[in-house]
């Protein structure tokens, strides 16, 4: 009984024709050329994506640039040239059946597809810790005004004399956080926008950078004597570990009221 149940998997092995040379001839020669331009493309793509990088002068600029595109440029960067390495592998042999050829294929497609799903998770969870450096430097690198003299980063309440009413709402919400530059010889000031809420933190649980603001809440608004109370919530993504921080509200300005 044990022996007709192999027998048809031995014939599998032993009847199924060579794979005609022609098929495969084209398929080394297509494919290896489908291979190089896949490996080509994702070179060219994460190259073009630092060089323009390096031409880009204007520190603001570099930051918005790293944070709209450094995770997504890899990330398709990446996967072109893996699926280009998948296709050379499998040019570079030559298959003796048509099961075995297909067998190589789909071993190779499946580690590829492990890989992939590797680095999708050390760019998404692990990889924002080193960006989040990078784009502190450059917020908080001094600004040179156009007489070349170097700026003077204003503190939180010494900004609001340049925001306007706009402005200093998106503030009071956390939406939007502006930076104010000033050269102190010339007056003249350079204002910058942000994303008020914060980027992912690390996460005292998994210790993966995934812990994200879900909210805010005051407790107690600022006045003109004394400091407010702000309550902020976190989450993590990865593992749900939840935390709270408290931040000081700055006083109330009275130049800013007094112009209302």
């Amino acid at each position: 009984m044990i022996i007709c149940e192999i027998a048809p998997f031995k014939r599998l092995f032993t009847m199924i024709p060579l794979m005609p040379d022609y098929i495969l001839s084209a398929w080394n020669i297509f494919g290896n050329y489908t291979a190089i331009l896949l490996m080509t493309a994702g070179l060219i793509l994460v190259l073009s994506y630092y060089f323009y990088l390096l031409i880009l002068t204007d520190k603001k600029s570099r930051y918005d640039y790293i944070n709209k595109n450094e995770i997504k440029s890899l990330w398709f960067s990446f996967l072109l040239f893996a699926v280009g390495a998948t296709l050379l592998l499998n040019t570079l042999f030559s298959p003796t059946t048509w099961l075995w050829f297909f067998v190589r294929l789909f071993l190779s497609s499946m580690m590829t597809i492990i890989i992939s799903v590797v680095v999708q998770n050390m760019l998404k969870f692990y990889f924002p810790f080193f960006i989040e450096k990078r784009l502190k430097k450059l917020r908080y690198s001094p600004r040179i005004s156009a007489d070349g003299n170097i700026m003077k980063l204003l503190s939180e309440e010494e900004e609001d004399v340049y925001l306007d009413e706009g402005m200093q709402a998106e503030e009071n919400v956390f939406s939007i956080d502006y930076d104010v530059w000033i050269d102190e010889k010339t007056g003249s000031t350079k204002i910058e926008k942000y994303n008020g809420k914060l980027r992912a933190l690390k996460c005292e649980n998994c210790n993966y950078q995934t812990l994200k603001l879900v909210k805010e809440e005051v407790i107690q608004k600022a006045t003109l004597q004394n400091t407010g109370e702000l309550t902020k919530l976190f989450c993590c993504t990865y593992c749900g570990h939840k935390q709270k921080k408290s931040h000081n509200i700055a006083k109330l300005n009275p130049k800013a009221l007094s112009t209302d």
